[in-house]
């Protein structure tokens, strides 16, 4: 048998369909990215904390649906406000930063986070802290 060498061209083709009568095509593919954006995170959601519901009543759960909903909405603002990149894209499972070994010190009248210099998100997570302190009034 003879090997076959080359290069395989692929070619993305999009496309959607719209009962819009006007706009630019620009403008109605920022549309549909958000709407896609908006699934992604439900698809999360679902994913991570409503695979299966904890409590046992219905009114427990109902509870537990809307914290849930909470924790995505201040993931999504966190992710718009403070990070830059490609850390602003990354899903919840891949946003290690929640779950960061730190300290929290005492001294000269304030609170500081102390984070291990070696970790290796150290650097992005100081700066997004950095970015929502100046986004705070006063």
């Amino acid at each position: 048998m003879a090997e076959v060498t080359g290069l395989l061209e692929l070619t993305r083709i999009t496309c959607f369909a719209t009962s819009t009568r006007t706009g630019q095509l620009a403008d109605l593919e920022l549309r549909h990215r958000s709407r896609a954006r908006c699934e992604d995170r439900i698809r999360n959601a679902k994913d991570t904390w409503l695979r299966n519901l904890p409590l046992h009543g219905y009114t427990q759960n109902q509870i537990w649906c809307q914290i849930v909903a909470l924790a995505c909405e201040l993931i999504a603002w966190t992710q718009l406000l403070a990070l830059t990149g490609r850390t602003r894209r990354w899903e919840p499972k891949r946003l290690r930063m929640f779950s960061v070994a730190g300290r929290v010190v005492r001294g000269g009248r304030r609170l500081r986070l102390r984070l291990a210099s070696r970790w290796p998100w150290a650097r992005q997570i100081t700066a997004a802290i950095q970015r929502l302190r100046q986004l705070a009034p006063g």
